[in-house]
This record gives C-alpha cells, sequence and structure tokens, in this order.
C-alpha cells in the first residue's frame, strides 16, 4: 500500500481539460468575444467538476467505489479542513471591518505627506491595507478611486499610480496572515504561518524598498499640485493592527481572527459605522466570499487524490528531476510550476491548492524546507498573479478606472509593475546566494 505509484504522465490529463475548458474559453471570452472581464465568467466549479469527471473514468482497474474512497482521503486531510477553517474565519474578518478602515489609513497618510510623495504614500497605504486584510483585489477596490482622484488632481501618471496600487497590493497579498495564498501555502506544505511569514518577508522587503525608491525617483521628477485630503475615524484601523501583530508575534491564527473580529464589531457599532444589522449582513457576505474558493479546495484535493493514486504526480517529479538539480535547482522548480499554474488559471490561490502537493513531495525530495517551500509557492504564483493583464487584480482596477471615467490600458500599467518584477528577482537572488540553500 505505501509502494510509490508507477511513473503515468496520462493521469495528468484532467489538468489538461481543465486548462483548456478554464483558459482556452477565458482567452476567447475576453479577447475574442470582447466581453469585459470574461477570462471571471467561466464557472471555474464546473470546469473543476468536468476534470474531476475526466478523471473518474480513466483506470479501468479501480473501481469507482475505490476511487471514491482516493477522492474522499485527499479531501479528509487535516490540512485542508484547517484551510478551509480559516477561510472562513477569514472571511469573518473582512465582512466586520468593511472599507472604511482602508479608507481612513489612505486618507490619514495622503493628508500629512508632501504632494510629490502621494503615489509612494498609495504604494505604502496599499501594502498595509493588503496585509491586514489579505486581499489583493479587495485593495485594489478601495484605494483604485482614491488612486484615480490623486492622479486627477495632482498631475501625477495614472499608469504609474495604478501600478503603484496593484504592487502594493500584491505585496500583501503575499505576506498577510489571513491571504488565502497564505493559508493554502503553509496548509499544504505543512508550516507555521509565522515561520512562512519570517522567510517570505527576507524575499518581499528587499522588493519593496527598492519599488518604493523608483516611485520617489520618478516622483521628484514631475510637477504636481497638492490635494485637500479628510482624515476619518483612525479607530477604525485596530483590527488591522491587532491582527497585523498577533500574526508577526505568532499567536494562533484562529485567535489572531477572533480579535480581530471582535474587536472590529465593538468598533464599528460604537462609532456608528455599522449598525447591528450592518454588521450581521457584513459578516454573512464575508462568508459567501470564501465559498467559491472553498469549494475549489474540496475539488482540487479530490482530484489530486485520483491523480497521486495513477502516478501523475510521479511523473512531474520525474520531469522535475530530470530539468532541475540539487536544492537550488528544485526550488525553482517549484516557483515555475506554481507560475505555470497561476498563469492558466489566472488565480494564484487555486494555483497554489493545485501546485501545493507536487511542491510538497518536491520539498522532501530536495531538502527544501516547509517554510521555504511554502513562501516560494506564495511568492511566485504573486509574482505572475501581478503581471498577467487578464489577472483579477488588472481587470478590476482597469474597470474601475473606466468606471470613474479614466481611459487606462493594462499595456501601460504592465511596465510600470516595478515591485512583481523586483519581487521576481530578489526570489530568483535568494536562490542563488542564500547559503542555506547550497
Amino acid at each position: 500500500m505505501n509502494q510509490k505509484p508507477a511513473t503515468k504522465p496520462i493521469a495528468l490529463l484532467p489538468i489538461g481539460v481543465f486548462l483548456v475548458l478554464y483558459l482556452g474559453l477565458g482567452i476567447v471570452f475576453e479577447y475574442v468575444l470582447k466581453i469585459e472581464m470574461g477570462f471571471y465568467k467561466i464557472p471555474i466549479v464546473v470546469a473543476f467538476l468536468a476534470s474531476l469527471l475526466v478523471a473518474c473514468l480513466q483506470n479501468k482497474a479501480v473501481s469507482f467505489e475505490e476511487k471514491l474512497d482516493l477522492m474522499a482521503k485527499g479531501v479528509g486531510d487535516k490540512n485542508i479542513m484547517t484551510m478551509i477553517l480559516i477561510f472562513l474565519v477569514a472571511g469573518l474578518f473582512v465582512g466586520v471591518t468593511g472599507r472604511s478602515s482602508a479608507e481612513a489609513a489612505a486618507y490619514f497618510l495622503l493628508s500629512i505627506a508632501p504632494a510629490q510623495m502621494a503615489v509612494a504614500v498609495l504604494f505604502v497605504v496599499s501594502c498595509f491595507i493588503s496585509v491586514a486584510m489579505g486581499t489583493s483585489v479587495g485593495t485594489i477596490t478601495l484605494i483604485t478611486p482614491i488612486a484615480a482622484a490623486v492622479a486627477d488632481t495632482s498631475g501625477f501618471s495614472l499608469p504609474l499610480v495604478i501600478a503603484s496600487v496593484i504592487g502594493g497590493a500584491m505585496f500583501g497579498d503575499n505576506l498577510s496572515f489571513i491571504s488565502d495564498t497564505t493559508i493554502a501555502a503553509c496548509s499544504t506544505q505543512g508550516c507555521e504561518m509565522k515561520d512562512k511569514f519570517r522567510a517570505n518577508f527576507k524575499i518581499a522587503l528587499p522588493a519593496a524598498l527598492a519599488t518604493l525608491v523608483l516611485i520617489l525617483v520618478l516622483s521628484m521628477q514631475q510637477d504636481v499640485t497638492a490635494g485637500n485630503y479628510q482624515v476619518d475615524n483612525l479607530l477604525l484601523l485596530i483590527p488591522y493592527l491587532l491582527v497585523l501583530v498577533g500574526g508577526i508575534i505568532g499567536l494562533n491564527v484562529f485567535v489572531v481572527l477572533l480579535v480581530g473580529i471582535l474587536s472590529g464589531a465593538v468598533i464599528s457599532l460604537a462609532t456608528g459605522q455599522m449598525t447591528a444589522m450592518d454588521l450581521l449582513a457584513g459578516m454573512g457576505a464575508g462568508v459567501n466570499g470564501m465559498f467559491e474558493t472553498i469549494l475549489v479546495t474540496i475539488l482540487v484535493s479530490a482530484l489530486c487524490g485520483l491523480i497521486r493514486a495513477y502516478g501523475g504526480f510521479e511523473a512531474l517529479l520525474s520531469a522535475i528531476r530530470r530539468l532541475f538539480r540539487g536544492k537550488q535547482g528544485g526550488q525553482l522548480g517549484i516557483g515555475l510550476l506554481v507560475g505555470l499554474m497561476d498563469i492558466a488559471t489566472a488565480n494564484n490561490t487555486v494555483a497554489i491548492v493545485m501546485a501545493g502537493p507536487i511542491a510538497k513531495e518536491v520539498s522532501e525530495e530536495y531538502g527544501i524546507t516547509a517554510k521555504n517551500s511554502a513562501s516560494l509557492l506564495d511568492t511566485f504564483s504573486c509574482i505572475f498573479q501581478g503581471i498577467i493583464p487578464y489577472g483579477a487584480q488588472m481587470l478590476v482596477a482597469i474597470s474601475t478606472c473606466s468606471t470613474l471615467g479614466f481611459t487606462v490600458s493594462s499595456f501601460e500599467v504592465i511596465p510600470l509593475l516595478f515591485y512583481p518584477f523586483l519581487l521576481a528577482l530578489s526570489s530568483l537572488l535568494f536562490i542563488a546566494f542564500d547559503k542555506k540553500n547550497a
């Protein structure tokens, strides 16, 4: 029973079916039929159900009852259960804190900073908000209207402003303790969030600091005017700060989130930001927002249970062994694997959930620590997600600008996405020169 399955590349067929359905139809909808946000009109759950059906039809030597047992074992893993529970509690937190806290942070920093530092402030605000909220798309949705107004009133380039917001949002998506990507990466690799954060921070901080310097250099060369920004209630920042500090010092993630939820509820009610009914509605909406991610997690876990038993993982591992040598090669293989998954799915959480089980086996074979494996999964998925023109982050930013009456193209923004490109460089340097990787 413990013997490894034979190497069978045909076992990867279900993944190919998913990619054809999701990526293929997404490209047709977005670029041929010109449907707005067309890439995200494809029901990802349906695409995974189709690939799961293909997996069930494969391997006639295994009965359907045995296949159900393999799927159940995949879904019933302790890490998967933990991941689902964290998704739900994180959804509650986001639903309780709402958008007012993010706007309070943005307007406060813009009100005290010199006019020429406005774009740098937006980058820093996006970093902070995304770390605290755990969502890059949510951060972009909240900060893009503020950023567009800054560009309109100050004279800054709109593509530069939008690129800075996207970069900051990806910084937090990569590092946040309540980000879907962090939860998925740590759960699939079996490491503590605080350990993954520390490993990740060494890669992300140099890229963020270099990005900040670049933004400031470009900003100082422009003639801009000061804006007038109204400061909101700074008490709204307290839940985010509690979650951030609690995560960094290593408190249990459930304890951290519960503290954030309770403090957010008390402050929102006490300051009049929400009524009791609004609070309940927000909590419900936050949890509902996690349902698709949870369904995808369950389906991918079931699919991976079958693919592993059929020998598909062994086929991928054999390919990685041929292409990459040593611990450094193994780490690069993990990064490229999740990057390719992200290009195909345009969803970094899904990419991590799909690549995670394979990355776990690669890390064990190449002697890569769980925290480094989790860090690389999260980092490389965010690098690719941050720069693809059909990613939700880019599409939401462009769409929000269009709604506000501003015109900007994704191809104007991409060259100015300093943070994702510098994060890629920082990651490669970490793999190449870190002594522990030798």
